[in-house]
């Protein structure tokens, strides 16, 4: 290379030195300028001698200042000055907060929240203003908080949702007005009903989908969809569901049930749910081997045992455990034993499909109830709900029969929530028994409308409360109309009569009767006291008096003379006073057997304690009833039957028996029994008869139609004969036994306007002038 080359490149290399020296120097300079910024920003302080705040109007400075948490005279960074600002700002008064130190002074500027001037709701339909009111937090004359409003919209869409309306959309608007008010208008989108379109279950092998879909509280939509508000998709509706399905399966043996998912799936047009119960049911269990046991000196267990009435063979039921329990729990109680428990001991025999119970008698600690406290009850009175405990102050604590003192307080029907739980008391032997309750209104104002062939159409109106003065009596005033009869009523019952397990009430009542297929009309009024109380688990024994007035008239212009009705309505109006008695033995719903139960009553009046008539009336009814086909087949038999007699031959055709659909369908109310009669339309009087007997048999069953639409069909039969007379003539006829027989069928429909039932009937055997009643109509409804 030559001698000028190598300046060239010397000169060259040492450029690019100089450029790489000046590069890094900037660099480290750079560097150290963005070290040093946070450790000024920190390093920098402030101290106000003032501070002073701009833009309120309803909000204090003093109270602005201590949000911000500074004081004058002592030093602030900046770091302190922004938790401040931020302080300030979460107080959820302000729009907008903004800190500006100026010298040694500080201001802080605010626009304060608008206060709300008023609260409005626009486009809801389903749910009133009063509803709305009482979700939202925001109130008018407070500080309108978007936050607050935002979740006040929150649980309005919750509310909509939980009635079926998952498309709600609500939308908070705020419109200004002057002196910084606001107005606060939710905007609110109903969207329609997701309703439930069907109900399925997967691994159900011993009940039908129908069966099973009666158990639960959620239906599916049905014709009648838009009145029914349980087929509606509701979280917490499922979630019962799969307790009572259980609860269902349980009582009947199958222990080992359980709903292993719910699967709830949205319609591709998202109106509609499919909802599916994945079950399994297990094997059925049977009781095996029932014992007792005693682990309590001096106790004999045979006496136990005898009060179990479990026996072996019979299907398991959690619930018949339970039963057991307590009835020898009230036996030890007679025997003035505190503090024994029966414990009872359960062997799985998977072989044989047996369940052993052993029921082993202990000592169980010895703990007393200090008190009782009650709180919620703003209406009820304490000793309405005292007196569903079996227990006081001072007596040994049972934990069973604080279970079922809860659900005696839950089943009075006046608490829409009602809990029980008890907590150590003041020393270790001691407990407290909590009762908290929240009242529900118990008071009702009904109108309705019935029809039936008979009567014809007739309109209802009743007023009931069913928790007096807070005193847990019940009042109730009634009046029905129809075409034949027109009642009016006062009733009033207290279930407690005295503080003990004795109903005591009584009923009063008035009732025009004209019988359109009769010569006679009837005006009554009547006084009834009753009492009631029972004498066994599942006998009640109801004592009566009774004073009565009937004013017995023929129609006008339908006299006949020599006729035994005109006789019997020549006496006018007559007194009756009559003592009476009823027994029931009812297992229908608190059987063993959830499938089985009977009903037994057996009642007597005996009048002429003072009064114009002396009588004996009998009266007997026996009752019986199962479902079987896995519970889709009701079949149900009843015998019954009744006695008047007279000593003096004296009675009337409004104290005979005559025909009515409780005893044999297919006849006019005046169709069958004794009646005078003479050829040519001249007379044909029911005269009603002194003896009944009938026998009537019927099955109820699906018939294949959709669930929703709530019709079952039926089949009955009816044999019976009315019979017997204190006085005759020679144109009396069939005052002799003669037995009557009919057979029909009938349609259940289950409707939002009322159960309706339609019979049609055709008697097999009659005689030449009954009268028949082909096809039966009835409705009742409460609207």
């Amino acid at each position: 290379m030559s001698k000028q080359g190598r300046a060239l490149a010397c000169a060259r290399d040492g450029g690019y030195t100089r450029i790489r020296q000046l590069g890094f120097a900037f660099f480290f300079l750079i560097s150290a300028l963005l070290l040093a910024l946070p450790n000024l920003a920190l390093a920098q302080q402030y101290n106000f001698g003032s501070i002073a705040v701009e833009g309120n109007q309803r909000i204090e400075s003093s109270a602005i200042i201590n949000y911000a948490g500074i004081t004058t005279g002592q030093a602030v960074s900046g770091g302190q000055l922004n938790g401040a600002y931020q302080r300030v700002l979460d107080s959820g008064l302000f729009e907008s907060v903004d800190m500006v130190p100026s010298g040694n002074r500080l201001v802080i500027k605010v626009k304060e929240y608008p206060t709300i001037n008023q609260i409005s709701f626009e486009g809801n339909a389903r749910l009133k203003d009063d509803v709305l009111e009482g979700l939202v937090e925001s109130q008018p004359r407070l500080v309108l908080n978007p936050t607050v409003a935002e979740r006040d919209a929150a649980r309005i869409t919750q509310a909509y949702a939980e009635s079926g309306r998952l498309a709600a959309r609500v939308t908070p608007r705020i419109i200004r007005r002057s002196e910084n008010r606001a107005d606060l208008v939710f905007e609110i989108f109903e969207g329609g009903i997701v309703e439930i379109e069907r109900i399925g279950f997967v691994g159900n092998q011993e009940y039908s989908d129908r069966r099973l879909r009666r158990v639960l509280g959620t239906k599916q939509a049905g014709v009648f969809r838009v009145f029914f508000k349980q087929d509606t998709f509701v979280n917490d509706r499922i979630e019962f569901d799969k307790q009572v399905l259980r609860d269902f399966y349980l009582s009947r043996g199958f222990v080992d049930f359980r709903v292993t998912s719910v699967n709830a799936e949205l319609s591709r047009e998202r109106d509609s749910y499919f909802i599916t119960f994945n079950v399994e049911e297990g094997q059925q269990f049977q009781f095996g081997n029932v014992s007792t046991v005693s682990e309590v000196a001096g106790v004999d267990p045979q006496e136990y045992q005898d009060a179990i009435k479990l026996k072996p063979g019979v299907i398991y039921s959690p619930l018949q455990v339970e039963n057991a329990i307590t009835r020898m729990e009230n036996l030890s109680l007679k025997q003035g034993l505190d503090f024994v428990r029966i414990d009872p001991r359960i062997t799985r025999n998977d072989r044989d499909l047996t369940l052993n119970v052993e029921f082993a008698i202990v000592r169980g600690p010895r703990i007393f109830v200090e008190r009782i406290d009650i709180e919620g009850n703003t209406t009820t009175l304490d000793r309405v709900i005292r007196q569903q405990f079996r227990i006081v102050e001072g007596d040994p604590f049972n934990p069973r029969e604080i279970r079922q003192s809860a659900e005696r307080i839950r089943a009075l029907g006046f608490f829409s929530s009602a809990e029980v739980n008890a907590r150590e008391g003041n020393s270790p032997d001691q407990v407290i028994i909590d009762v908290d309750v929240e009242e529900q209104p118990t008071g009702s104002l009904s109108f309705g409308g019935s029809y039936s062939t008979n009567s014809g159409f007739g309109l209802t109106a009743q007023f009931k409360e069913r928790n007096f003065l807070g005193r847990g009596q019940s009042l109730g005033f009634s009046f029905s109309t129809a075409s034949e009869i027109t009642d009016y009523g006062i009733s009033f019952g207290e279930p407690a009569f005295l503080g003990r397990d004795l109903a005591a009430g009584f009923t009063l009542g008035y009732r025009e009767y004209e019988p359109s297929d009769a010569r006679f009309s009837n005006i009554v009024g009547e006084f009834t006291p009753t009492l009631s109380f029972p004498v066994s688990e599942f006998g009640r024994l109801d004592l009566n008096y009774s004073l009565k007035n009937v004013d017995m008239s023929i129609n006008s212009g339908e006299s006949i003379a020599g006729s035994l009705i005109d006789a019997e309505a020549a006496r006018g109006d007559i007194w009756k006073s009559s003592v009476g008695y009823k027994y029931t033995y009812d297992t229908r719903n608190t059987g063993l057997d959830p499938n089985r139960g009977v009903l037994l009553e057996f009642g007597q009046d005996f009048g002429g304690l003072g009064g114009d008539y002396t009588f004996v009336k009998t009266g007997a009814k026996a009752v019986a009833e199962t479902r079987v086909f896995h519970e889709e087949v009701t079949l149900r038999a009843v015998l019954e039957g009744g006695m008047l007699y007279s000593p003096d031959k004296d009675s009337r055709v409004d104290d005979r028996y005559i025909t009515t659909a409780r005893n044999i369908r297919g006849f006019d109310p005046y169709g069958i029994g004794p009646r005078e009669y003479q050829a040519g339309g001249v007379q044909d009087d029911a005269l009603g008869g002194n003896y009944f007997a009938v026998a009537r048999f019927e099955a109820e069953f699906p018939l294949g139609l959709a669930d929703e639409i709530g019709i079952r069909g039926g089949l009955f039969y009816d044999v019976g004969s009315l019979w017997g007379l204190d006085q005759t003539s020679a144109n009396v006829l069939y005052q002799d036994f003669s037995l009557r027989h009919v057979v029909g069928f009938s349609i259940f429909w289950d409707t939002v306007i009322g159960p309706l039932r339609f019979n049609f009937s055709k008697a097999l055997k009659k005689e030449a002038f009954d009268r028949e009643q082909n096809f039966d109509f009835t409705i009742s409804t409460q609207f």
